[in-house]
């Protein structure tokens, strides 16, 4: 049977398929950041404690995607994804209903579990069913799904909860989640060069710890863990600001805020080919710089300095993952797919301790101390970064002293 091609209906309807699954996934998985300060509000609830909305998530994403894979190995691709697509999408219409913060956060760490069977398999499929020549093309457009979902679902949020209430926000993300769910289900193709295979276990924890004693994985790891979580610690918080004092935003000014994310899908890709002209980890160097220069502007309380400092450091921030990400499948000579799922799963994790202990810098020291928190981080992932030279060579001389 021959793989999906580029110009063909199955390679046009497998991208809107992903396209829509990444949109929803990504939709879903922030649409409570925006709303943070509304939960402060209606719930009398602290910032740290607001945070958890989406720390919540993230963490249990982050450890569902080390195992969704394996289910998908026994079960199939499409049909695991599809029921993961439909229990977040019904989680979401929970969510919007809830009567509790407590209610909220138990619903929402559901939502992350569910959330994990979707970004564990989609590159798996997509590697086993489209052409090599025409796999890059449909990788390119999944991650542009997660991206704008990411941007729509934290901006949709914003104006559906300062026209009516963040009940009503959530209620309508979940609505365009089951939509989704439709046009992946009707377009997606099946599986063609899927074979089912027994779970593993024992090979898996192998693969597993193998990647770890890898100080250059870790260094990689830590990276992903650092960069993530200072990105949405900055922003967790960033709508406390700007709400209150001398600022007085609205929640949709707020959301449209998150439309420098677009951004992230220039650097990315520049940053990338940037790392095969001049080298990964002088690039990857140069990117984190980055991040940290557009941090330090936003300790600028004029809003429109304030605001130059958010497209550099998301500059900096995407260009930074895509060099990282690409860095740990070119490592892993062996069990590549186990080396990226533990990445991501430090990259959400990240996003989970970041995200709530800046809850508790906001809390002492303002503003000053969550960007105090973020430099920290972001110096920690250079100092990884520039160790990453010193641990290149053994570990790769040592996988092939083992195979």
């Amino acid at each position: 049977m021959e793989h999906i091609k580029k110009g063909t209906k199955a390679f046009r309807k497998t991208n809107i398929a992903f396209f829509a699954a990444g949109f929803n996934t990504f939709a879903i998985l922030y649409s409570t950041q925006p709303l943070m300060p509304e939960f402060t509000k209606d719930f009398g609830v602290s910032p740290t404690m607001a945070s958890l909305s989406l720390s919540v998530t993230t963490i249990s994403l982050a450890v569902s995607m080390l195992f969704f894979g394996v289910l998908s190995e026994v079960w199939g691709r499409k049909p695991v994804m599809m029921a993961s697509l439909l229990a977040a999408s019904a989680m979401s219409v929970l969510t919007a209903c809830s009567p509790s913060f407590e209610t909220l956060l138990w619903l929402r760490m559901i939502q992350g579990i569910a959330l994990g069977g979707l970004p564990s398999i989609a590159m798996a499929y997509l590697g086993e069913e489209m052409d090599g020549e025409s796999l890059g093309v449909a990788m390119g457009l999944y991650i542009s799904g997660n991206s704008l979902g990411a941007v729509f679902g934290r901006i949709l949020t914003g104006m559906m909860t300062d026209f009516f209430s963040w009940h009503v926000a959530l209620g309508t993300i979940s609505f365009i989640s089951f939509l989704a769910c439709l046009i992946f289900w009707l377009s997606l193709p099946p599986s063609r060069h899927f074979h089912p295979r027994s779970p593993e276990p024992r090979k898996l924890l192998l693969s597993f710890g193998h990647h770890l004693r890898d100080r250059g994985m870790l260094c990689l790891y830590g990276i992903g863990f650092l960069i993530l979580g200072s990105n949405v610690a900055l922003f967790n918080y960033l709508g406390y600001v700007l709400t209150a004092p001398p600022y007085h935003l609205s929640q949709t000014l707020v959301g449209w805020i998150f439309i420098i994310y677009l951004v992230g899908t220039v650097s990315s890709v520049w940053m990338a080919k940037l790392a095969d002209a001049y080298g990964r980890q002088k690039i990857l160097i140069v990117a984190l710089g980055l991040t940290l220069i557009g941090v330090l502007i936003t300790l600028e309380s004029n809003l429109w300095v304030k605001m130059l400092g958010l497209p550099i450091l998301v500059f900096g921030f995407f260009g930074s993952h895509s060099i990282a990400s690409a860095w740990v499948g070119r490592r892993a000579l062996e069990d590549k797919a186990q080396a990226s799922s533990l990445y991501l799963f430090f990259y959400y994790a990240g996003s989970s301790v970041a995200g709530t202990a800046g809850g508790v810098f906001w809390s002492d020291y303002g503003w000053a101390g969550v960007v105090g928190l973020i430099i920290g981080f972001l110096l920690l992932a250079l100092l990884l970064a520039a160790s990453l030279a010193k641990a290149a060579k053994p570990a790769v001389v040592a996988i092939h002293h083992e195979r």
